[in-house]
């Protein structure tokens, strides 16, 4: 079959390389932006997880480097570790030839700085590829050497927003000759980000992709409550049930995810936790070897949900429910990737019914689950109880019987007596509301009562 790459005429290396990663269709974002950077022209391209959005700046950039030149012609930023090790890797995957000589430079915070900048001193890679703190630091050490570098990438601006590090940003582009093709990334395109891209950009090709299905409709979505377990153990539970492949677990904070990592340890679990707390070395170290399939279950914060890049994953677990929704999407979107089928499982407590509505309005659609006798079973609706209260003043059978028999007699003073009725039938269920509230906080007292007594026994 016809590599559908060969439309964009890159260059022989470049379509040996997909070949040998087995990408022979471009994606939508590919196809559409492909053609506008390699004409030289300056994009801003808003696109969902999982689009390829990687391949489609790096095909065309890598296409384009004048190899008889050793100076660095393109710079990329990314505002996390593990997405710069990501697009890293890519990167060297499509130079992966004896033909080819073109240098990669890999920086990131939290790595040996001296021994980067007693490298730079001998040579000067020609594509630059890290987080925005260390590589303006190296710039304004006059150790990297931009002022040629007429590309520049910034992936994933909004989380670069989010995390601090436009400033950083800003300084790199400002050290970039004026003649420069700028390609900015991003999930969403926050207001606050538009005054950047007017000082640098003008007249950009401005290309949203839509999606069919903001999740992948290869992937179960279960929505599991917890209000009667412990996390911890519906979430050992879920992963000792059945042979996941392999299970990424979404934590909110990075002291959760240190906690239920050590659980699961407990628990005799072989488990991989990555988040910002971990030393960089570590980190690195750890995420080479989820790469190598070392780990069958992961433990990550939101700020690793984008950087995580793993073929394979067949269940996504959310611990919690983020607050901000779009990381919801980037975590699920670990999953159910390339037509494959996926599970992603979230977990939520008594008073997130809001946010569950919030993540419906995406168009996600969850199937009720409970854990019972150690399967995962179809549970109950959560909103059967406010639907009850919707239908509260809907008349039961006994009602409309009694409506209609008034009805037919058409007697003065029937509406009367049919709303006395219906206050009557109100009272009895309010006295029985009351009632066995009553004897819940009864018992609860008295289980504190008897708590506190046998404390003060020992």
């Amino acid at each position: 079959m016809k590599n559908g790459f060969s439309e964009f005429n890159l260059q022989p290396f470049l379509m040996s390389a997909l070949d040998k990663i087995n990408f022979t269709q471009p994606t939508p974002v590919q196809e559409k932006l492909i053609p506008v950077i390699l004409a030289g022209k300056s994009v801003v391209g808003q696109s969902q997880t999982g689009s390829g959005k990687t391949h489609t700046f790096l095909l065309p950039l890598i296409n384009q480097i004048d190899q008889s030149k050793k100076q660095v012609q393109v710079v990329i930023t990314t505002p996390s570790r593990e997405l710069a090790y990501q697009i890293n890797a890519a990167a060297r995957q499509l130079v992966d030839s004896d033909e080819v000589h073109i240098e990669i430079g890999n920086y990131v915070g939290g790595t040996d700085k001296k021994h980067q900048m007693d490298k730079l001193k001998h040579r000067q890679p020609e594509i630059v590829i890290g987080t925005p703190g260390r590589i303006w630091d190296l710039i304004h050490s006059q150790a990297l050497d931009v002022h040629q570098a007429s590309k520049f990438v910034v992936d994933e601006a909004d989380m670069t927003l989010d995390m601090g590090f436009l400033n950083e940003v800003d300084k790199i582009a400002a050290s970039l000759p004026k003649s420069l093709q700028m390609m900015v990334f991003s999930a969403t395109i926050p207001k606050s980000l538009n005054a950047f891209l007017k000082k640098y950009m003008s007249n950009p090709v401005i290309s949203e992709i839509p999606v069919e299905s903001i999740i992948s409709p290869t992937i179960d979505n279960w929505l599991i409550s917890t209000k009667s377990k412990g996390k911890n153990n519906v979430i050992h539970q879920l992963l000792t049930i059945g042979e996941p492949y392999l299970v990424l677990i979404f934590c909110n904070t990075k002291e959760r995810a240190d906690e239920l990592t050590d659980y699961l340890k407990r628990q005799g679990l072989k488990v991989a936790k990555v988040h910002g707390g971990v030393q960089p070395r570590e980190r690195k170290r750890v995420m080479k070897e989820i790469h190598n399939l070392d780990f069958q279950f992961v433990v990550a914060t939101d700020l690793a949900s984008r950087g995580i890049d793993i073929e394979g994953v067949s269940m996504v677990i959310n611990d919690g429910i983020p607050d901000d929704l779009d990381f919801f999407i980037h975590r699920v979107g670990r999953t159910g990737r390339n037509g494959m089928s996926g599970t992603a499982i979230t977990l939520y407590e008594p008073g997130e019914e809001e946010k569950v509505s919030e993540i419906e309005k995406l168009g996600v659609k969850f199937q009720p689950k409970a854990i019972k006798n150690g399967e995962v079973v179809d549970s109950y609706d959560r909103n059967r109880r406010t639907n009850r209260v919707r239908d509260h003043h809907k008349l039961d059978p006994t009602m409309v019987g009694m409506v209609k028999k008034k009805k037919r007699k058409v007697k003065p003073g029937y509406k009367r007596q049919i709303r006395k009725a219906i206050e009557i039938k109100d009272q009895k269920d309010r006295r029985k509301a009351q009632h066995t509230e009553f004897l819940r906080t009864k018992r609860q007292r008295i289980k504190q009562h008897r708590a506190k007594r046998n404390h003060d026994e020992d």
